[in-house]
């Protein structure tokens, strides 16, 4: 057994070669205070603070991803809150079209010339039948959210509709061999929910839609108008007790003597603002916007409903004819009916402008129903 050994040998440097292995990781180290060491420790920030920079700046990316994200959020629930409110409020455009038209048929119904009680009983129910599908339709519409109160009202303001016209129609039906005075009042009460259908309409469906609409930043869309009541003086008992004489009289004028004047006469006739005689010659300036107004008085004490308005301009190259129509004028009113889009007149030569208001039933004088106006025009 060999003695042991006290001496430590210590072959940090080793004699023979390295393996190209062993010389890769143990080359040569530089020396300190190098210029190659210095350049790097100016470039190369400590190995503690690596990390935290590329985690801030992986949360900046975040940052602006989520931005960029946000935005585009916000923009497509814009456009789609916007999308959405248009499409409602167009919606209740098209109802809101029929609606009117449905009130015009009821105003057209009630001065039908020779229109019977009972016939309008038939007719009345029609249009109500027909506001009973807006109404149903109003109802199956989904608004906004925060326009649901508003889409409430629009359904009440039809319904009023529809009870105010079914109610007149039931009335006429009802009182069709009456001759009661009373029976006016009857009728004042279903068009007052005529009247309030417009009310509630503009109060408490239009104007607070606008506003909804402005709270929320909802440009470019419009809510609708309707009106359904074709005068205020419908809502007057005034008005029913004329349309029920003039009825009644409609009804017994084939078998009993009528009673009371008829009749119409003209009271002036306007080009622009000159008044036209009938005995000198006028002077008329003629613009793409020339407008006759022919003034026509009720000298009766009878309605008159549906009285024909001719305006004629006698041309050598051709007359020119322009008809309207009086809906409804009660005794001792004064109707203006306007005469636009005359086209074109001939210049510097007399002409005649010919007004010729149809007479009205059981009309004995007919001499003021005509008027004739020599004239000249003239080029503006």
């Amino acid at each position: 057994m060999e003695p042991p050994n006290d001496e430590f040998e210590f072959d940090f440097f080793e004699t023979d070669p390295a393996t190209t292995e062993a010389q890769a990781p143990k080359g040569r180290l530089p020396r300190r205070g190098g210029s190659a060491s210095r350049a790097r420790m100016r470039t190369t920030p400590p190995s503690g603070m690596a990390p935290m920079l590329r985690l801030l700046g992986a949360v900046a990316v975040g940052v602006a991803l989520l931005v960029v994200f946000g935005l585009a959020i916000q923009s497509c629930a814009s456009t789609s809150a916007h999308d959405r409110y248009r499409g409602y409020m167009e919606a209740a455009a098209t109802i809101a079209q029929s609606s009117s038209a449905d009130g015009r048929a009821v105003a057209a119904a009630l001065t039908t010339p020779g229109v019977k009680p009972a016939d309008l009983d038939s007719k009345l129910s029609g249009i109500a039948e027909q506001e009973r599908q807006n109404a149903a339709a109003a109802a199956r519409l989904d608004p906004p959210g925060r326009l649901r109160p508003e889409n409430t009202q629009l359904v009440e303001a039809l319904q009023l509709r529809v009870s105010g016209t079914q109610g007149l129609a039931d009335t006429f039906g009802a009182t069709a061999a009456s001759t009661s005075p009373d029976d006016a009042k009857l009728l004042l009460e279903q068009a007052n929910r005529l009247l309030a259908s417009d009310v509630v309409w503009s109060d408490l469906f239009l104007e607070p839609s606008k506003r909804v609409m402005q709270e929320n930043g909802i440009v470019g869309v419009e809510a609708p108008e309707s009106q359904f009541l074709a005068s205020s003086a419908l809502a007057t008992q005034s008005y029913w007790t004329l349309v029920l004489q003039r009825l009644r009289g409609t009804a017994t004028s084939s078998t009993t003597t009528v009673t009371g004047l008829h009749g119409t006469n003209i009271i002036s006739t306007m080009a622009g603002s000159a008044t036209l005689s009938s005995t000198t010659e006028n002077t008329v300036t003629a613009t793409t916007s020339l407008e006759f107004d022919v003034t026509v008085h009720n000298g009766g004490d009878s309605q008159e409903v549906g009285i024909p308005v001719t305006l004629t301009i006698q041309q050598p190259r051709g007359s020119i004819v322009k008809t309207q129509k009086i809906a409804l004028i009660n005794p001792g009113e004064q109707v203006v009916v306007k005469f636009t889009n005359l086209g074109v007149v001939q210049f510097a030569q007399k002409e005649q402008v010919v007004v010729d208001v149809a007479a009205v039933p059981h009309e004995h004088d007919t001499t003021n129903n005509h008027a004739t106006y020599p004239v000249i025009f003239s080029l503006g």
